[in-house]
């Protein structure tokens, strides 16, 4: 009796060929983190960010070259449907992406949102019209449907005390893409004005004056290309058992269990009927809206010019305080974030986050009353608290996202996500375009003139944000039930 005692009740059973249970049992056999299979998300995260972010600091040109706005007023309006299209193609397929990671595998997946980054994003560097830049970027947001499955392999690809710091990677790496992205735009757009001695105006980037960055992102892309070939899969490629409230993949089951037991995925509770899935989603979506408009209107407001409220800034000087603000974001989320998670949570992370970032905004407009080198250090730092701010707040709603559904349906729980807050940054920049040239034309007005209706406007998303995180909006499941 004390020996069978001691014998275990359940055992974990790997069915043959199944990538999912193979790689549930190299997790099983090592401990430590799984370095390679962070290095695929990393690289994967980043090159997909880059061609999103890197528009941004030369979108003012762009549009500006492309004699599409009459007044210099009007840049913001035109270049925030720019940025919309690319949003607007994800809402389209995000599902769809998503319910495919779960029948075909995380791989496939990736390897086609990959590839679209390769040819469309080179495409928009060759634009000579406004319509073709916004379809360019449109067929790279459809045809790229990768976030959402690799947040669920970046859950799948973890022991369970290292999710945190598997997430923070995906957060890490696209928070990094959107600071290196218009770092690199702001360097290497216009360089036959730029650098005279290398390029010179007939010459092809001489023609095409945006292509040099889009083909440098392009080319990252096509090397993660090439290197997703050795990429291991994680979806289980066979009916699963019921553990608990998660079905698993490597299983822990009683081996005399009936198979009546097994669960097929039309048996599974409803992704909309899952309220802690819903309820993280819509938050989500608030902030999303705030991250993208705040992305928009930041380097619109750097590069314009003082008398409109602007700084007056250079591409390349937005570039140098979004490359620190991205050495930041790295050390702060691989180091720090996973050791705030542990001992606050994600709900207490992303309150406490989301009450430090509506200061620092308030006191963006003020910075056009500085000196230059005053003004580079008070917008480094407030450029570094937001960025760090605002990645804490969407690692922490990964983290609630993943864990609030089974494996077998995180691709399309993280598809429907993607749907969902692609269709609120799709709104984002041109809601923040056609704000920021509004708030330009009323620089004497009483109340918040000028860029503080701006930044006025993105606090009350900010705060709307905030309070959505409470009871009775918000629903936690158990395992992070810190209220």
């Amino acid at each position: 009796m004390a020996q069978e005692g001691a014998s275990p009740l359940l055992e974990k059973v790997y069915v043959p060929g199944c990538p999912g249970c193979q790689y549930d049992r190299k997790k099983d056999l090592h401990e430590g983190l799984p370095y390679k299979e962070f290095l695929y998300v990393w690289m994967i995260c980043l090159a997909t960010a880059l061609p999103v972010s890197s528009l941004f600091s030369f979108l003012y040109f762009m549009i500006r070259d492309l004699h599409i706005a009459k007044r210099t007023e009007d840049i913001g309006f035109y270049a925030g449907f720019v940025g919309a299209s690319f949003m607007f193609g994800r809402f389209l397929t995000s599902t769809f992406w998503g319910i495919a990671a779960d029948r075909i595998g995380r791989k496939p997946v990736v390897i086609i949102g990959t590839f679209s980054v390769v040819i469309f994003n080179t495409l928009f560097g060759l634009s000579t019209s406004y319509w073709m830049a916004i379809a360019t970027r449109f067929l790279l947001g459809a045809l790229n449907g990768l976030l959402g499955p690799i947040r669920a392999y970046a859950i799948e690809i973890c022991r369970p005390e290292h999710e945190a710091l598997g997430l923070s990677l995906v957060s890490t790496a696209w928070g990094i893409g959107l600071v290196i992205g218009p770092a690199l735009g702001g360097y290497l757009a216009l360089p036959a004005e730029k650098f005279p001695e290398f390029f010179s105006r007939e010459s092809f980037f001489g023609r095409f004056p945006y292509s040099l960055p889009c083909l440098c992102t392009s080319v990252f892309a096509l090397a993660v290309l090439v290197s997703c070939i050795w990429m291991p899969e994680t979806l289980h490629k066979h009916k699963v058992h019921k553990s608990g409230n998660h079905s698993v993949g490597a299983h822990m089951i009683d081996p005399e269990e009936e198979v009546e037991q097994s669960v097929s995925l039309d048996d599974k509770k409803s992704l909309f009927k899952n309220w802690p899935l819903m309820s993280s989603i819509i938050i989500y979506c608030v902030f999303s809206f705030y991250n993208m408009a705040y992305t928009e209107v930041f380097s619109l407001w750097a590069e314009s010019d003082r008398k409109y409220g602007g700084l007056g800034l250079s591409s390349e000087n937005v570039g140098q305080v979004l490359a620190v603000t991205g050495v930041s974001l790295l050390v702060f989320q691989l180091c720090i974030y996973p050791r705030i998670n542990k001992v606050l949570g994600p709900v207490k992370s992303t309150r406490i986050a989301a009450i430090l970032c509506i200061p620092i905004l308030f006191a963006y407009p003020y910075m056009t009353y500085l000196s230059p080198p005053g003004l580079s250090i008070i917008l480094n730092i407030a450029s570094v608290l937001n960025i760090n701010l605002s990645a804490t707040i969407i690692t922490s709603i990964f983290i609630l996202q993943n864990n609030a559904v089974p494996q077998d349906q995180r691709g399309a729980a993280n598809g429907l996500s993607m749907t969902a807050m692609s269709l609120f940054k799709a709104v984002a920049p041109a809601v923040a375009g056609i704000i920021f040239s509004w708030a330009q034309k009323r620089q004497q007005a009483f109340f918040f003139p000028g860029d503080q209706m701006v930044f006025f406007v993105l606090n009350v998303v900010q705060f709307l944000g905030l309070v959505l995180t409470f009871e009775p909006f918000m629903s936690v499941s158990e395992q992070h039930d810190t209220r």
